[in-house]
């Protein structure tokens, strides 16, 4: 297969999953927001993307989860959040980050589940606006923001009395951690067997490793890049230290599922069961085995 592209997101909360894989001569890295990831590997423009988990069961083209790293929460997320300048049982509209998919069907289904509103889905890109323009942009009644930009881009904080970390609103009401990103690939690769088989399984391998050395050295991945990033670094670090979990194990798999479950129930998805390929190389403790 040559190089193996892989598709990531240059957000603070994936150095732990992806630092230090821009040396490895078999890689070559693909950065895009995370709403893009599923259909760039679906397209064939990757072999493996860490992508917005409903993604696995929106894809015309089957994906299979490789549990070798995520990007997930069990209760608060910090980066994941709802504003609004209303109750949140008053909400009739939502502008919605554009960046993942995961975290705005996880808005619907917080929403519904713990207020009774099933707010009209309005785009909004928060991207695309830089620091200098944050405080001269009219904001909307009610936000969705994902990602660094709720820490360094966040809007004006009188004018949101009402605030949902979406991370604290699922554990709340179901008890599981929250799976926002996932390692995945093609099915078809899969079963494909021969080299394709075994460049996703190498690749598996590689991240797993990747990742277990990564959280090894959280302190220096902070040290170096929180301030490129414009985060506090006291305040970095404890996102991705305290907040955030990376690792997939038997309560993350149950969450996927639940979460699958919910949102179908909401028509926010076909009605899917997750479907994941851990390889031998890989310590089965990783999945929760």
């Amino acid at each position: 297969m040559g190089k193996l592209r892989l598709g990531y997101v240059k957000y603070l909360n994936t150095l732990p999953l992806v630092e230090g894989l821009a040396a490895c001569h078999s890689l070559e890295l693909v950065p895009a927001a995370p709403s893009a990831l599923a259909d760039m590997l679906a397209s064939g423009q990757v072999d493996v993307a860490l992508c917005s988990v409903i993604d696995a069961a929106r894809s015309a083209m089957p994906l299979t989860l490789l549990p070798v790293g995520m990007i997930g929460c069990d209760g608060p997320t910090l980066t994941v959040r709802i504003f609004s300048a209303v109750p949140f049982d008053q909400v009739r509209q939502l502008h919605a980050d554009t960046e993942s998919h995961t975290s705005v069907a996880l808005a619907n289904i917080c929403l519904d589940s713990l207020y009774g509103v099933r707010p009209e889905l309005i785009d909004f890109d928060a991207a695309a606006h830089d620091g200098s323009a944050a405080e001269a942009r009219s904001w909307p009644q009610t936000l969705l923001l994902i990602g660094d930009k709720v820490v360094t881009d966040c809007p004006p904080a009188e004018q949101y009395p009402h605030q949902l970390d979406l991370g604290s609103a699922w554990h709340q009401a179901t008890g599981l951690p929250f799976v926002y990103a996932m390692w995945m690939c093609r099915t078809a690769d899969l079963l494909a067997g021969g080299e394709q088989l075994a460049a996703i399984n190498a690749a598996a391998a590689l991240l797993d490793r990747q990742r277990r050395r990564n959280i090894m050295r959280t302190g220096w991945i902070i040290e170096r890049y929180a301030s490129e990033r414009h985060w506090p670094r006291a305040l970095a670090r404890q996102y991705v230290t305290e907040y955030l979990r990376y690792d997939v194990g038997a309560r993350e798999r149950i969450a996927i599922a639940r979460f699958f479950d919910a949102a179908s129930a909401l028509d926010l998805c076909p009605p899917s069961t997750p479907q994941f390929h851990l390889p031998l190389a890989v310590q089965p403790a990783v999945a929760g085995a």
